[in-house]
């Protein structure tokens, strides 16, 4: 499906206006899932971006909102969290003309926008339970300590130094709290249902799966996917890769088939 591409501003925010960019299908049928994504970046970056994942995701027939979270307050928490809650807020209540009252609203994002995805899922949680139908982490950057089995390839891929940076800069306010480091958090039942992606030569791969463990324990629906090595997964938080990336129709086949087992929930 083709997908059109415009930036808007959502200027009904609570926090104040947030520039974003919404990845659309031409095609997308009544009452398509309308998904808040928050971009990648090592917590580092802002400003419009393309999203190769959201636009992915939009070829199924999904509207995908990508916020500039780290433009409004900064990049240091809560201050993206907070961004990025009140945007779902919005949504949940008026939808900016977005979908209609029968869209599922969904989060997700990739890396530390999953980092914020989480969180903001979790403040949804304690907040707006009813509102949010699923989330969706694609390699979410959700423990700062950094010590998995799997983040010894972080060097492989060019990222440890970044990873590193970025966690210093978006916990320098000093507060560790479970909203900043999901992975940490140990009271999480009651969330929405989740869609997680890694592949097996991503270095976030465990603090992922450690993640879905969570969840499940705590009797949340979740969907799990590791892509085999060799897809060039990595290079959707930038990281060095010597493939093609080809991971964009099992992405697509995961998200369809979560949207449809959501529903049946």
């Amino acid at each position: 499906m083709a997908v059109e591409i415009k930036d808007m501003t959502l200027d009904k925010v609570a926090i104040g206006p947030v520039s974003a960019r919404i990845y659309q299908g031409e095609d997308y049928a009544k009452g398509p899932p309308v998904m808040l994504y928050f971009h990648g970046g090592a917590f580092l970056q802002s400003g419009p971006r393309d999203c190769q994942l959201a636009k992915c995701i939009a070829e199924t027939g999904a509207i995908v909102v990508v916020p500039d979270y780290n433009g409004p307050l900064g990049g240091v928490f809560p201050q993206p969290l907070e961004v990025g809650f009140s945007i779902f807020s919005y949504l949940a209540k008026k939808r900016a003309g977005l979908g209609d009252r029968k869209s599922q609203l969904l989060i997700g994002g990739e890396e530390s926008g999953g980092n914020v995805a989480a969180g903001v899922a979790l403040k949804a949680r304690d907040n707006f339970a009813e509102a949010l139908d699923g989330q969706v982490l694609f390699s979410p950057l959700l423990d700062p300590f950094m010590g998995t089995a799997s983040f010894q390839m972080a060097d492989a891929v060019g990222m440890r130094q970044r990873w590193s940076e970025g966690w210093n800069h978006y916990l320098s306010g000093g507060v560790c709290h479970p909203y900043a480091a999901p992975r940490l958090c140990s009271r999480l039942s009651g969330m929405a249902p989740a869609l997680i992606i890694s592949s097996k030569d991503d270095p976030l791969v465990d603090e992922a799966q450690a993640y879905a463990d969570g969840l499940e324990r705590s009797g949340v629906m979740v969907r799990r996917h590791v892509l085999d090595p060799g897809t060039g997964w990595p290079s959707v938080y930038g990281g060095a890769v010597t493939q093609a990336p080809a991971y964009g129709d099992s992405v697509c086949r995961y998200f369809s088939e979560f949207i449809r087992d959501i529903r049946v929930q």
